[in-house]
């Protein structure tokens, strides 16, 4: 008898563009450094196909995903289960496919915080932050900045509207 090993876990990003993204390389190595079988691939979505993309990809066995411009929003919106983090900021980054059901979180602003305060050593308490932009990177990323305890947070970005409707 011949046992064949299991099917690799199958996850993406899925973006427009996301030929930029590192995902890819940076979960592969994860992977292979924690002896994991899985399949990890770009996804570029059209810009009015990102619900049948999604579909599609559950269809297909995918696992779960990571989202990039310009479809946070949608992945919060689309999913089912939504963490507190993308309740807080209407925009998610991940989304899990558990038994039928979309779970999402956003870990762009945990991760940021953790790169400067941990990464450069940088503690936020007490200073003054730029936040440039105000999509849905910059939603996730609010929240998160606000707990480490800054003075102040100024949100630039190119319409007056999008920073006041961030903040």
């Amino acid at each position: 008898m011949t046992l064949s090993a299991p099917s690799p876990d199958l996850y993406c990003v899925m973006g427009n563009p996301v030929e930029h993204s590192r995902s890819p390389w940076i979960h592969a190595r994860f992977a292979e450094l924690t002896g994991q079988a899985l399949v990890y691939e770009r996804r570029l979505v059209p810009l009015d196909g990102f619900a049948q993309a999604l579909r599609d990809f559950a269809a297909a066995g995918g696992r779960g995903c990571n989202i990039t411009v310009p479809f946070k929003l949608e992945a919060a919106q689309a999913a089912t289960v939504r963490s507190e983090r993308v309740q807080l900021a209407g925009a998610a980054n991940t989304l899990r496919f558990i038994d039928g059901a979309i779970h999402a979180d956003n870990t762009d602003g945990l991760g940021l915080v953790a790169d400067i305060e941990q990464g450069a050593g940088f503690a936020l308490a007490g200073r003054d932050v730029l936040l440039v932009g105000a999509g849905g990177a910059a939603a996730g990323a609010l929240g998160p900045l606000l707990a480490a305890g800054p003075r102040r947070v100024v949100v630039a970005n190119r319409t007056l509207e999008r920073a006041q409707a961030l903040v």
